[in-house]
């Protein structure tokens, strides 16, 4: 479904299959420009029909961009590339150089966004990369990720945020493509200042490395009743965990909905660590079996929500390039929330403070050994506040 905020169009995409389908069928349509950032895309079914999509778009004239990160996308395999370049699609690697030897900050700053925006007219921001939905055989369901379509005036500041780092990235590699196939825009199409309902979130290591976390903190610090936070790497610092435990000393509901089947299990047993004190503070946690949970959204008393590429771990937090999209909005939470709610009572399975109290000494100790190496190694690659000397 979707509903006018305004002038922006904000349409809830649940999943694969309606991602790639709207996806798809935007990138058929382009007459213009696409850019397109994802941390993976995979050789696998769904990468090669959307390689193939922005084939056609290439052949039809379209100045086609793809730009994926050289870790996430380490499996981007020279076949898919050369495919895409013969076409006419630009494509680079956001820092190809992933030396396991090294701890530099620069090196874990990845590309971890998901953006795609089609002829300053479409753009869709969310957590799902080009990947089968469904990641393996022995797996039925799909991971349970979100995505929104965005149309209207916020889809030239999205399409501004890509186009500067596809040209940084372009600018660090020496590469010199044509101007007038990135730089060009749409005829016709002029600069809007957008709703202040929708707001465009990206962080980077420059001047918005905490953006997204102080959105969350406000949103959360004002709820009056209600918060829900579905995460699939749930690792936040000190100040976040404390204002979510504030929130339910002021009779707030907090309920996280987390990963039940890990993909990283350093990670999983590293939240695990908390999950004590949010127990005993009145802190609902429930965990994701019915597949593997990747979405990173969250709704607040029922009319504001976010939607978006961004964690609430160490990496998303301080290290990587990440995009969420804020949204106020009664209706657009409503069905998020319903959403989740519905995952929550058919795919999951409650923590209680008992059951949680009587777990073998060994796990308690494993998740805090966990917790105290992931947040060492957080500090060990050199994360301070100040720092800004990234470059790409």
């Amino acid at each position: 479904m979707y509903q006018e905020i305004f002038k922006n169009q904000i349409t809830l995409l649940q999943n694969g299959d309606a991602y790639f389908l709207s996806l798809e069928e935007a990138i058929d349509t382009a007459s213009h420009e696409i850019f397109l950032e994802s941390y993976i895309f995979e050789n696998d079914h769904t990468g090669r029909r959307i390689a193939e999509a922005l084939s056609r778009a290439a052949v039809r004239g379209v100045a086609t961009h793809v730009l994926v990160d050289g870790f996430g996308s380490r499996n981007f395999p020279k076949v898919m590339i050369d495919y895409l370049k013969e076409a006419g699609v630009l494509v680079m690697k956001f820092r190809p150089k992933i030396s396991p030897w090294t701890l530099k900050r620069n090196r874990l700053c990845r590309l971890h966004r998901k953006i795609v925006v089609v002829d300053l007219d479409t753009a869709f921001i969310g957590g799902i990369n080009i990947v089968d939905a469904t990641p393996s055989p022995d797996r039925a369901s799909p991971q349970l990720d979100f995505a929104v379509r965005v149309q209207g005036p916020l889809v030239k500041q999205i399409y501004d945020s890509t186009r500067r780092l596809w040209s940084r990235v372009a600018w660090a590699r020496r590469l010199q493509f044509p101007r007038d196939r990135f730089l060009r825009r749409p005829a016709g199409l002029l600069e809007s200042t957008g709703s202040p309902q929708v707001t465009f979130l990206a962080r980077n290591n420059f001047r918005h490395r905490r953006d997204i976390e102080d959105a969350y903190l406000q949103a959360i610090r004002n709820a009056r009743y209600e918060i829900i936070l579905a995460n699939a790497y749930f690792l936040p610092g000190v100040n976040f965990r404390h204002a979510l435990v504030d929130a339910v000393r002021r009779g707030v509901r907090v309920v996280l909905l987390l990963q039940g089947i890990g993909d990283h299990p350093l990670l999983t047993y590293a939240t695990h660590a908390l999950y004590g004190n949010f127990l005993e503070s009145g802190i609902e946690i429930y965990e994701y079996h019915h597949g593997i949970l990747h979405a990173k959204v969250a709704v607040i008393d029922k009319h504001w929500a976010t939607v978006g590429s961004s964690n609430l771990d160490p990496f998303s937090l301080l290290l990587a390039l990440e995009a969420n999209v804020i949204v106020k909005d009664i209706e657009f939470a409503n069905t998020l929330r319903n959403s989740l709610e519905n995952a929550i009572a058919e795919g999951s399975g409650r923590i209680s403070r008992k059951r949680w109290k009587t777990q073998p000494v060994m796990m308690r100790l494993a998740s805090w050994l966990s917790y105290s190496f992931v947040r060492f190694m957080i500090g060990i690659v050199g994360y301070t506040p100040g720092r800004q000397n990234d470059q790409y």
